[in-house]
């Protein structure tokens, strides 16, 4: 589900999993493994995350497959992904999102985890539309995404549940560069290389600062928002909102 590549002493994980990408367990636990091969190896200087395909980075949840699963076997799904991006979120070294194509729903989470997002300019999409489906974006998101963007553009992004284009995008500050296609993944990898060929000591504790307050207030709440969150994505109204939704993967 994973290919893997190595570009200037910076590891490239793309998503390889048909044209959706879409995510569940088995994708998360392969994201897992690879992460932790990149964190505890110091040859590895950073971190790019993109896809193999190039129409799309991902379009979010594997809906077909999550949709029927038990309360608890979904929990036990979405529990392991928001310790992903949590994890992603602190690596103590850089990350990059490169994307080439859509990222919405579970794919903008992905992108939102990482450090940096470079995006394609043209008709690529990116946004959060968990709230128009009956569910909160998970809460380690919402932390993140308001650190990224700030309360004002957190709130648009969140309430209305709408997609942007690379310019909006841009000028909300939810990605970094908007770049033509072909120069995504090598100026994300650049990039990437110039931070992590920093003192990794400094760096680290420059990312430490900046994160553990956000990690600190979803440790303290996380229990109780995603008790709500399954609460939610078990309502017949959502079960509905959702059934509509699986169309896209077909």
């Amino acid at each position: 589900m994973l290919r893997i590549e190595h570009d200037k002493k910076v590891t490239v994980l793309k998503l390889d999993r048909g044209i959706p990408n879409p995510i569940d367990l088995e994708m998360v636990r392969e994201l897992d493994q690879a992460l932790r091969e990149v964190k505890q190896n110091p040859e590895i200087q950073g971190l790019v995350l993109s896809s193999a395909n190039e129409k799309i980075f991902s379009l979010g949840f594997n809906l077909p497959v999550l949709f029927p699963q038990s309360r608890e076997d979904f929990q036990t799904f979405f529990q392991a992904f928001n310790r992903f991006c949590l994890d992603l979120f602190t690596l103590p070294k850089p990350t990059a999102a490169a994307l080439t194509g859509h990222a919405v729903a579970g794919g903008c989470i992905l992108a939102i985890s990482c450090d940096l997002r470079f995006i394609a300019e043209g008709k690529k999409s990116m946004g959060l539309n968990e709230v128009k489906l009956g569910v909160p974006v998970p809460y380690v998101t919402d932390r993140i995404l308001h650190q990224i963007v700030g309360t004002r553009k957190a709130r648009e992004i969140l309430e209305s549940g709408d997609f942007y284009l690379p310019p909006v995008l841009l000028e909300m500050g939810l990605v970094d560069r908007v770049l033509p296609a072909g120069e995504v993944l090598p100026r994300a990898v650049e990039k990437i290389a110039a931070l992590g060929a920093l003192p990794p000591p400094a760096f680290a504790e420059i990312k430490k600062n900046r994160t553990e307050k956000v990690v600190e207030q979803i440790l303290r709440h996380r229990e109780e928002k995603d008790k709500i969150f399954l609460d939610l994505w078990y309502a017949p109204e959502t079960r509905e909102r959702i059934k509509q939704a699986m169309e896209n993967f077909k």
